[in-house]
C-alpha cells in the first residue's frame, strides 16, 4: 500500500444486501475511468473529489505554487490546509508548470490515454497557454474536456473572473436574503461554488454514457453564473412561467419573513406540516382540531395563500413545548419536523453516527483527520474512499512513470521546474 492512501483499519464499511457475497462487488462505479484535474480552489475540485469518491483516478494538476486552498484555514503543515483537505481526497497531485514547454507537453502527453480533462481557466487564458480543446481534440478523440467558467463563454461577461460572492449576488441569490435581513445578504455558505460543482459531476457522467454510444469526447462547458440562476429559479419564475405573466416572480411560501424555525420553550424547532394529510394529523397530535375547520387552513392551496397565518399559528403553538417534547410527540408520524442543529451539533448527530457519516482516518503527514463519508451507497459497487488528501507533487514522479516518460525525461522535467517531486518535501 502506497504512502497516502487509506489504511485498511478506516475504509467505511461496504453496505451490500443481506446474503450478497462481497467477491460480487466491484470498485466504485467510476473504476478505470481517469481524469485529469486542471482545477482549483472549490468548483472543479470539490466534483472531482466526488468523482474520486465513485471510483475515477483522479490526477490532480497543480502549478509549482499549488492549488490556492492549500493555504486557507487551519493547518498542520505547509500546503496542507483544512479547506484543501475538504475537496481533495482521492486524488495524486502532479505539479506541472504549464506556462514551461515541456511541463504543457506532458499534459497533453498524459491525455492521449485520459477520459476527462476538466480546468477553470478562462477562455482568453487557456487560449494564451495552448491547452483549448480542439488541441487536445487532435490527440484524443475520446477526450471529454470539461471547462468550468463563471459565465458563458459566449456572453459579454465569457472573459471575466468571477467568485461565489459575486455568482450569489448576480444570479439573485443574495436579494433574496432581503426578506430575513432587510438587505441583500450572502449565504454564509459557498453554494455558488458547490453548486455549479454538483452540475459539473452531473455533465461528466452524462458526457461518459454518451461517449459510450458514440465512441467520441466532446468540449462541454459549466458555467457558474448560469447553473445557479437555474438553479434560483426553479420554484422562484413562479408566475414568470407563463408568457405574458400570470403573476410575479417569486414562491410567496419561501418568500416570508417568517419562514423560519419557531421558538420553543427552550430553544428553536422546525416544523413544517407541508400537505393536507401533514396538518391534519399535526392539529390532532397538538390538540387543535379547530384550526381545521378554518377556511384558511383546509387545503395546501389555502394555506399558500393565507400563509402569514400559518407560520404565526405554528409559531404559537411551537412555543408551547421543549424541543424534547416535540421530538417525543412527533418522532412516530409522518409530519416533517427537526431540530436546529449548529455546526457543532452536527458530530453528534443522531441519524449521522447511526450511519457512520464521520470518519477519523490516519494521515501519513497530517496525523487525525476527520472527513464526512460518500453519501450515496451502492449495493454492488459502492464508492471508496482509497487516497487521502496528497501533498503538492506527491505523485508526481509515480504519475509521469505511468505515462510511460523514462528516468531521462522525467529528470529533465525536474531540473527545468516543469515538475516537482513532492515526497522530498
Amino acid at each position: 500500500m502506497s504512502e497516502g492512501r487509506l489504511r485498511p483499519m478506516v475504509r467505511p464499511r461496504r453496505w451490500h444486501p443481506a446474503g450478497a457475497a462481497r467477491r460480487d462487488m466491484m470498485a466504485g462505479p467510476l473504476a478505470g475511468v481517469r481524469i485529469l484535474d486542471c482545477t482549483s480552489v472549490v468548483l472543479g475540485p470539490w466534483a472531482a473529489q466526488q468523482l474520486g469518491d465513485l471510483g475515477a483516478d483522479i490526477i490532480k494538476i497543480e502549478s509549482p505554487e499549488g492549488d490556492t486552498t492549500r493555504q486557507l484555514g487551519p493547518r498542520r503543515n505547509k500546503n496542507m490546509a483544512a479547506f484543501f483537505l475538504g475537496c481533495n481526497r482521492n486524488k495524486r497531485s502532479i505539479v506541472l508548470d504549464l506556462k514551461k514547454e515541456d511541463g504543457r507537453a506532458a499534459l497533453f502527453r498524459m491525455a492521449k490515454t485520459a477520459d476527462v480533462l476538466m480546468h477553470n481557466y478562462r477562455p482568453e487564458p487557456a487560449a494564451r497557454l495552448g491547452v483549448p480543446y480542439e488541441a487536445f481534440e487532435k490527440v484524443n478523440k475520446r477526450l471529454i474536456y470539461v471547462a468550468t467558467y463563471g459565465y458563458r463563454a459566449a456572453g459579454p461577461m465569457g472573459p471575466k473572473a468571477a467568485y461565489d460572492d459575486i455568482i450569489q449576488a448576480g444570479s439573485g441569490l443574495a436579494s433574496l436574503q432581503t426578506v430575513v435581513a432587510g438587505a441583500p445578504r450572502f449565504l454564509p455558505t459557498i453554494v455558488a461554488d458547490k453548486t455549479s460543482s454538483n452540475a459539473v459531476v452531473a455533465a461528466v457522467l452524462a458526457a461518459l454514457y454518451e461517449r459510450e454510444k458514440s465512441g467520441l469526447g466532446q468540449a462541454v462547458e459549466v458555467p457558474m453564473f448560469e447553473s445557479l440562476v437555474s438553479y434560483v429559479m426553479v420554484e422562484h419564475l413562479y408566475g414568470e412561467s407563463f408568457v405574458p405573466a400570470i403573476d410575479t416572480a417569486g414562491y410567496k411560501r419561501v418568500l416570508n419573513k417568517e419562514r423560519r424555525p419557531y421558538p420553543s420553550k427552550d430553544g428553536f424547532f422546525a416544523l413544517l406540516p407541508y400537505n393536507d394529510a401533514n396538518w391534519h394529523e399535526f392539529c390532532q397530535l397538538v390538540g387543535r382540531s379547530d384550526i381545521m375547520q378554518d377556511p384558511r387552513f383546509q387545503s395546501l392551496e389555502a394555506r399558500l395563500t393565507n400563509v402569514e397565518v400559518v407560520y404565526a399559528t405554528l409559531a404559537e403553538i411551537c412555543a408551547t413545548r421543549t424541543n424534547a417534547e416535540w421530538v417525543a410527540l412527533l418522532k412516530d408520524s409522518n409530519v416533517p419536523h427537526g431540530p436546529v442543529n449548529t455546526l457543532e451539533d452536527l458530530f453528534n448527530d443522531p441519524q449521522l453516527q447511526a450511519t457512520g457519516f464521520w470518519k477519523e482516518v490516519d494521515h501519513p503527514t497530517e496525523g487525525r483527520l476527520r472527513m464526512p463519508d460518500i453519501p450515496p451507497s451502492f449495493s454492488r459497487t459502492p464508492g471508496e474512499i482509497r487516497y487521502l488528501q496528497p501533498r503538492l507533487g506527491e505523485h508526481s514522479v509515480e504519475i509521469l512513470r505511468e505515462s510511460g516518460f523514462s528516468a531521462a525525461e522525467i529528470d529533465a522535467m525536474l531540473a527545468t521546474g516543469a515538475t516537482r517531486d513532492g515526497t522530498k518535501g
